[in-house]
């Protein structure tokens, strides 16, 4: 929230004040006066019973910035927990593990090299979401929208398992097989002699042995 300019006497001495650190300790008014002032600019009055979620202590200035325009800024305190997105994904990446039996490592893995956790990834080819699912892989694993973390993980988790369970467990396989398809590793035996889909496997598999 931006105060307006101050422009009075006493704004300006409430200013000085707050700058000068000697003032505040030998002022035993300070305190009142700033959340007189503070309050002032909210357009509160003693009679609203706002005022009361409004006041400010002395702990509370380190969130409060005056710039150099002489506007006044309160900034406030967000958890750390829902400052990021992350740990709604690391929930779900470990419900898809624990329902599948997938290892969570694994999965982050080919998140990353996917779409670097970016849930509105769409590729040229048309594969979408975290896990790039391609449209008519979606609707076979059941997933309505692809854009949903939620269903875009238990979707990529559920084909990443089909595919282990496919070659015996075997990750570069089946990590082969999420990228060029089973048809291809069948065809050539093993990781089909493909430069993306050979990066694409040594990429990941790098990643998850860390």
């Amino acid at each position: 929230m931006k105060m307006k300019y101050y422009k009075t006497m006493m704004e300006l001495q409430a200013l000085q004040n707050f700058n000068n650190p000697s003032n505040n300790m030998t002022n035993p008014n300070f305190e009142t006066n700033f959340q007189d002032l503070l309050k002032s600019f909210l357009g509160q009055t003693g009679s609203n019973p706002v005022t009361e979620r409004a006041t400010v202590s002395l702990a509370s200035l380190p969130n409060m910035m005056i710039n150099s325009s002489s506007q006044m800024s309160i900034s406030p305190s967000i958890p750390s927990s829902i400052n990021s997105g992350s740990g709604t994904i690391d929930e779900i990446i470990s419900k898809a593990s624990a329902k599948f039996g997938v290892d969570e490592k694994l999965i982050r893995a080919v998140i990353q090299q996917e779409s670097g956790f970016k849930t509105t990834a769409k590729s040229h080819a048309g594969a979408m979401g975290l896990m790039q699912l391609m449209p008519a892989t979606a609707r076979s694993l059941g997933v309505d929208n692809p854009f949903d973390a939620s269903q875009n993980v238990e979707g990529g988790t559920k084909y990443l398992k089909q595919m282990l369970s496919r070659y015996n467990g075997d990750v570069s396989l089946a990590l082969a097989a999420y990228n060029a398809g089973p048809g291809n590793v069948d065809k050539y035996g093993g990781i089909p002699p493909f430069k993306e889909t050979q990066n694409y496997v040594r990429k990941i598999t790098s990643t998850y042995q860390v």
